[in-house]
């Protein structure tokens, strides 16, 4: 007998209320400036009676920081002075 793999959970879909959303993998369309951008294979939940889709958080989120313009530079650091100390006034705390 063979084994499956395991599926995630259908959720019940909250704009119709009588489907289920299931996780399908979609060509995804976004703008980067006056650039549309496609990326295929990219998962979203989809009701199988309304349709309405709704794009996996944690893909969008990754998504998000390769299309970030700053993504692989290194942090700018600024140089200047270390920041001030405290000052002390010389005085030790009474011992209780």
């Amino acid at each position: 007998m063979t084994k499956e793999p395991d599926s995630p959970p259908a959720i019940p879909c909250p704009e119709c209320q009588a489907g289920l959303m299931r996780l399908r993998y979609l060509t995804y369309f976004t703008w980067l400036g006056d650039e549309l951008i496609t990326v295929p294979d990219f998962p979203a939940w989809v009701c199988d009676v309304c349709g309405r889709r709704e794009y996996d958080q944690r893909a969008l989120g990754w998504l998000s920081t390769l299309l970030n313009p700053t993504a692989g530079r290194p942090a700018s650091r600024r140089r200047g002075q270390p920041p001030a100390r405290p000052k002390r006034d010389g005085t030790r705390p009474s011992p209780k």
